[in-house]
Parts: structure tokens; C-alpha cells; sequence
């Protein structure tokens, strides 16, 4: 929870702890990645090897893959040891690759490396196990008391999040609205309501209540200000959670300008540390693929040149990050070069403008494989929002609200919605549902959803009956 007014103790006070610091979400981002290097550090004392600079680089680069941690203490114990298992095998993998590539593998001990991979995950699964216990248990020690002022749809959905998610260390007591129960409808199901908003402070001296969350439209700014009045004759942390929540937000959050507080209702995901995991990601992966698709790279680059006229490689002028235009490149696959920048016509099946060796490389994606570079340039990302022609960006953006939110990120090679069936189509319908998939991994990016959609683009790549 938020910060209380009340100062911290060491001596064992765990309601001010927990109300001072995000324990959960510290746990799950650090455990993880920490774990892993405890556990490397323990495989060189195990064999005996001091853990020396190489094997210092290597807790470095895994703990910066890793970070933040992608388990989440709330989720499905089995899915979440799915998810670790699909994860660490991935890095495992990446690392092995990025190892036998640039022959750093041979300073390693087989050892160490063999005990440390096939450790990590068991430990990492213990570990988990025993945090979700240990947090549950502190959490529920002395759970704050929590009302909701307002039992709209915004008060509702908060109430279903605290009932449904254990380790808030929050008891939801109640609503208070003005409103008779029979017009509040059935979304507050059996929730209590503990009287109208004027009995709020009351309720609160009188109840112990630690937590209040005022869920009101901000139309009623009058009878907030008046609230916020009576409630500063108690103790309890007040929150505003306004309806403009109700909203779509991207990245919403609180942050401090200048000393002031801002609500970002629309922000990209790659802020702060988010920002460099991402890059990191790009780079260190961007790497390992082109240094082992590169013969892929000379094949398809002859097969082009030598099936007919034209150049190899041709550039298209792409909407990138905030919507500032890039190059982007792709292996020639039709007779024509179009930029799409004042018109663009969709590849249908059967296009006459597209070659026997296009065809080929646009069913399996090899068309795209040039990108690479653009993603080690900086100019795109291995997943984000496939970039669109110019023209098309500007046929769709006033017709799909949102539409160019999803430009708040470099775009991709592959995507949340490309792996969801929304590659192919220019209709309205397809461009909608691809634009809030868009939205959809801008808003709940991580690490783990990334290397999810690599691996189910991979998967897709020769099956995918979209692509022409």
C-alpha cells in the first residue's frame, strides 16, 4: 500500500512497514534475478572456482535479462512455474547460444554452468512458494481496514480486486453512497453498504478504518472537497481513484514533475529502467540473430537478385517512435518498390506484382529478416506494433480512436497482435482489432510477454495463412 502518516518503526511494526513499502512488487522484481546470481555465485563455491570476472559479467548480464522479475505472487502457482520454467529455459538457451557465438564459453567451468542450470529454476520455484506463504502470512497478520466512497463502476472493480487478490493485505469492509441499494444495481452483488457518504468519517474514527478510496465521478468535485474536509478529523489515508480510471489508460500512474504530482494517463511502458531493459534486450538479442541468420541473410539477398530485376534491399518511410518517420528494410519481394507514403494498395492472394521467390519470403517472413538492422540501429524493436505504410497511418487515424498511441513505442518486427491472427488485412474490422491488441502490449508489456510473442512468432512463421 501507499505511504501512511505515521513514521517507521524497526522493531517489528510490519503494518508500517507494509504500508510504507510495495513488499509485494519489491519481491517479485527482485527475486528472481537475484536468485539467479546467488545461485551462480553457490555453483563456483560448490566446484571450488573462484567466481571471477567472467563469472561476475555473467550474473551482471543475467540478472539485467531477468530484471524485472516476471512472477507475480498472486498468479496460478502452475502457471507461474510454467511461465519461470518456459523462461529460464529461454535464457539458458540465449546465453548458451551467445557463449558458442563468441567462443566466451570456454572460460567458464562446464561445471559450474551445468550445476547452476539445472538449479536455478528448483530454487527459484522454492523460493516463490515460500514468499507467496511468508507474505501471506505477514499481510494478513493485521490487514488494513479499507472503505470505498462510491459504489460505481470505478468502486466496484476496486472492490473486486481487493477480494479477489490476497495479498493487498487489505479486508474490504464496505461502500458508502447515497444511493438507495436498489439503484446502485447488481454489480455490488452482496458488498455491503455501510450508510451514505456523510457517515464516512464517523465510520472511520469509530471503526479503525486505515484506508479510505473515494471512487466518485469527478463531476462531483463539491461534495469531494467537502468530503476530504470531514476526513481530515481522522487518521485514515485517503485516496482519490477518479472515474477517468474507467477510461483506457496507457501506463497510468502518478508521477512527480517538478516537484508536482502528475497523473500520466497515456505514457510508453519503456520509461526509467523499463526503457534500458527493452534496449538491452534489442541489442543482445538483435546480435545473436544476426550473427546466426547472416548465410540466411547472403541466400535469400541471391535468390532476390538473381529471380529478377531490381534492387535487394528497398527502404519504406514508416510512422516510428512518438511518430517521427524512420526507414525501415525489407527484402524486395514484388516487381514494384512502393513507399506507401501517398497511397497504398494491400498485398491480396494471387498479386501479380509479387515474384516467385516473394511469394516464398513473404510466406515465411524471410522478407522481413533486413530489420534486424534496423532494430540494432534503433530505429525498431524485435516486438512492438508492426509498422504501417505512411499512407495507411493516415487513412486509419481518425477513423480507430487511439490509433497512434500505439506510435508511444518503436515498432516491431513481430507483435501482441500479429501473434493474436491480425497480420494480414486493411479493412477496418482487422485494423481495429490489430490496433488494440497494439494497446493491449503497451499496457501490459513486460520481458516475459516479449520472449512469449518470439517464440509463438516462431511457431506461426510456417503456418501463417495471412501472409501473401
Amino acid at each position: 500500500m501507499s505511504t501512511t502518516a505515521s513514521p517507521i518503526s524497526w522493531s517489528g511494526n510490519t503494518d508500517n512497514l507494509r504500508s510504507r513499502f510495495p513488499l509485494v512488487g519489491i519481491v517479485e522484481t527482485l527475486l528472481g534475478p537475484t536468485l539467479a546470481v546467488v545461485t551462480l555465485y553457490a555453483a563456483t563455491l560448490l566446484h571450488g572456482v573462484p567466481f571471477e570476472r567472467q563469472y561476475f559479467a555473467l550474473g551482471l548480464l543475467t540478472f539485467l535479462l531477468l530484471f524485472p522479475g516476471i512472477l507475480r505472487i498472486s498468479e496460478n502457482p502452475w502457471r507461474m512455474a510454467a511461465k519461470a520454467t518456459l523462461a529460464w529455459l529461454l535464457l539458458c538457451l540465449t546465453l548458451t547460444l551467445i557463449g558458442h557465438v563468441t567462443h566466451y564459453a570456454e572460460y567458464f567451468d562446464r561445471r559450474v554452468i551445468l550445476t547452476w542450470q539445472l538449479s536455478t529454476l528448483g530454487v527459484l520455484l522454492l523460493a516463490h512458494e515460500g514468499a507467496r506463504q511468508w507474505l501471506h502470512r505477514l499481510l494478513w497478520q493485521d490487514p488494513s481496514r479499507v472503505v470505498i466512497v462510491g459504489a460505481n463502476d470505478t468502486g466496484v472493480e476496486l472492490a473486486t480486486h481487493f477480494d479477489h487478490n490476497r495479498f493487498t493485505g487489505s479486508r474490504f469492509l464496505g461502500f458508502f453512497d447515497d444511493r438507495p441499494r436498489e439503484r446502485m444495481g447488481q454489480r455490488i452483488g452482496e458488498r455491503t453498504v455501510l450508510g451514505p457518504i456523510g457517515d464516512v468519517a464517523t465510520y472511520a474514527k469509530r471503526n479503525a478504518v486505515s484506508h479510505i478510496y473515494i471512487a466518485l465521478p469527478m463531476a462531483s468535485q463539491p461534495r469531494i472537497l467537502a468530503l476530504l474536509e470531514q476526513l481530515r478529523d481522522t487518521t485514515a489515508s485517503v485516496y482519490f481513484v477518479p472515474d477517468l480510471f474507467v477510461t483506457e489508460l496507457i501506463q497510468g500512474r502518478v508521477e512527480h514533475v517538478a516537484g508536482m504530482p502528475a497523473v500520466a494517463v497515456c505514457e510508453s511502458p519503456f520509461t526509467g529502467i523499463n526503457g534500458l531493459v527493452k534496449r538491452a534486450e534489442d541489442l543482445v538479442l538483435g546480435s545473436l540473430i544476426v550473427l546466426l541468420i547472416s548465410p540466411l541473410l547472403i541466400g535469400v539477398a541471391l535468390a532476390v537478385r538473381l529471380s529478377s530485376p531490381g534492387p535487394v534491399i528497398f527502404s519504406q518511410r514508416r510512422y516510428g517512435l512518438d511518430g517521427k518517420e524512420v526507414v525501415v528494410y525489407k527484402f524486395r519481394s514484388m516487381t514494384v518498390t512502393e513507399d506507401g507514403d501517398k497511397a497504398y494498395t494491400q498485398v491480396a492472394k494471387g498479386d501479380a506484382r509479387v515474384t516467385r521467390v516473394g511469394a516464398f519470403i513473404r510466406k515465411t517472413s524471410l522478407d522481413e529478416l533486413p530489420q534486424f538492422i534496423n532494430v540494432l540501429q534503433g530505429r525498431m524493436s524485435i516486438v512492438g506494433p508492426r509498422p504501417h505504410a505512411v499512407a495507411v497511418n493516415e487513412k486509419y487515424r481518425p477513423q480507430i480512436p487511439g490509433y497512434m498511441v500505439r506510435h508511444k513505442v518503436r515498432p516491431g518486427i513481430t507483435g501482441w497482435a500479429q501473434v493474436n491472427g491480425y497480420r494480414g488485412g486493411d479493412d477496418l474490422e482487422h485494423m481495429t482489432k490489430r490496433i488494440y491488441f497494439d494497446l493491449q502490449y503497451l499496457r501490459n508489456w513486460s520481458l516475459a510477454l516479449d520472449l512469449r510473442i518470439i517464440l509463438r512468432t516462431v511457431g506461426l512463421v510456417a503456418r501463417d495463412s495471412s501472409a501473401y
